[in-house]
């Protein structure tokens, strides 16, 4: 045997080590000896490379910062000082407070999640969504599953299995994680016939691709990018007209979907499922966790008879939505029922904030930061697959990294190794914070983490 090796820790004192002994109280004797092992052998591994052989402190000191990467309990709580509203990587949209309170409530303890309390009978899930969606949509009917690409897949599934569905090749998008248009229809048992070209659709491409194994007429919003300059594609009015005269049914995919009008904030219009709707539409795909400001939800609007098929069909089962995320759907359409959307909902809060409000807060912050702070002006954008190159004018807290050794990158993940987290940009070698994206009850955590990164 190589001769430091010999001077390697056995598991056993290892297991031993007062810090070890702590991670033995807390944790499974079997789980705190497959970590002590994964340690020794990697010490092991790097030792007989030439390495030095660590020391039984150290060894203990690699076995707590696994134990505690690895078994502490997830997600956390991060500030978001980015400035993107619906950042992904963060989750989505931050809930309202009326929506926390209604997927506690149901969490911890029984529901009427299934169950009609007036009759004494088995209910629906469905019921507790249906009214205010159809409400809010002016749809016939409603049903909801556990995301947008679910609920597109279970509507082709249901409505277009072994036939064929016509989709413009403009709109045969990625919709994030390599998820695309082309693969969900594939996974339904739906054939796939593309039309037109990827900048240019005239509604005659559509009728010549119609044939009697037609099942749909697929509409996708290309949500997550714009296409600019020589383009066309037909209204979706003109589209369900074309669809209705040859009894092919008109589906919507709006990916994000909103239910107020994104131009009254200073951005681009983005589609809304109740337009669609009036435009004819047979069935209208959202989510819930972007524009909406709800947990993650996939909501179908449209026509009964033919959301009656979709609940019927075996898929949505495996597609159904949980009983809290359900709570706190329901509690946030009840934001836009009654007109509160705006003064309740955090992403309405957000995107709503008045210029000088923001610019107020960056001289707060610099004040308390002190000489390392500069306010500047800047963009925040929306994210999300939401809105796709809008931005807001705000305010920066811009953060010198001078003096800090590995510049603004070591800064900004030492923002990060706080407690809690602060996600920043990094910007010209800056760090800079955007007050738009940090909840009001966040700001002194987000200073003290500040502090402690620029003194670290």
């Amino acid at each position: 045997m190589n001769e430091p090796l010999r001077t390697l820790p056995s598991i056993d004192r290892l297991l031993g080590h007062p810090q070890v002994q702590g991670l033995l109280a807390q944790f499974s004797r079997e789980a705190v000896v497959d970590l002590a092992r994964q340690v020794v052998e990697d010490a092991r591994a790097t030792a007989s490379q030439g390495q030095p052989v660590p020391s039984l402190d150290t060894l203990a000191q690699r076995v707590a910062r696994l134990a505690e990467h690895r078994w502490r309990a997830g997600p956390r709580r991060v500030i978001n000082a980015t400035g993107v509203v619906l950042h992904t990587n963060l989750g989505r949209a931050p809930l309202s407070a009326d929506a926390l309170h209604a997927m506690q409530e149901v969490a911890l303890g029984y529901s009427d999640l299934e169950m009609d309390v007036e009759e004494g009978e088995r209910g629906s899930r469905q019921e507790h969504v249906r009214y205010l969606l159809c409400a809010l949509t002016g749809a016939e009917d409603a049903l909801v599953v556990n995301n947008n690409a679910s609920a597109v897949l279970l509507g082709l599934a249901a409505l277009a299995r072994g036939k064929e569905v016509i989709v413009s090749r403009g709109e045969a998008v990625e919709i994030g994680g390599g998820f695309r248009i082309p693969d969900v229809l594939r996974q339904s048992g739906a054939t796939l016939v593309e039309v037109g070209t990827t900048n240019r659709t005239y509604l005659s491409d559509y009728e010549n691709a119609l044939t009697p194994n037609t099942s749909a007429i697929l509409r996708v919003h290309r949500s997550n990018f714009r296409l600019l300059g020589f383009t066309h594609e037909p209204p979706l009015g003109d589209l369900v007209a074309l669809g209705h005269s040859k009894g092919v049914p008109v589906l919507h995919d709006l990916g994000s979907g909103c239910l107020l009008d994104t131009a009254a904030f200073g951005l681009a219009h983005e589609p809304m499922p109740q337009e669609s709707i009036r435009a004819g539409a047979d069935l209208v795909f959202f989510s819930g966790d972007k524009l909406l400001g709800a947990p993650q939800a996939g909501i179908v609007v449209g026509k009964r008879s033919l959301v009656r098929m979709l609940a019927r069909h075996p898929l949505a089962r495996a597609v159904r939505i949980d009983k809290v995320s359900l709570a706190g759907l329901s509690a946030t359409l009840l934001h836009y029922l009654k007109g509160e959307a705006v003064a309740k909902i955090p992403i309405w809060q957000m995107l709503s904030r008045p210029l000088e409000g923001l610019h107020q807060t960056a001289h707060k912050w610099q004040e308390a930061i002190g000489p390392r702070a500069q306010v500047r002006k800047g963009e925040s954008t929306i994210g999300g697959g939401s809105l796709p190159g809008e931005t807001l004018p705000t305010w920066l807290v811009a953060l010198s990294a001078e003096g800090v050794p590995g510049g603004a990158k070591e800064l900004a993940r030492r923002l990060r190794s706080h407690t809690p987290p602060v996600i920043a940009r990094i910007q010209e070698e800056q760090v800079v914070l955007d007050p738009r994206t940090v909840l009001p009850d966040e700001e002194q955590a987000l200073l003290a983490a500040v502090r402690w990164a620029l003194g670290a």
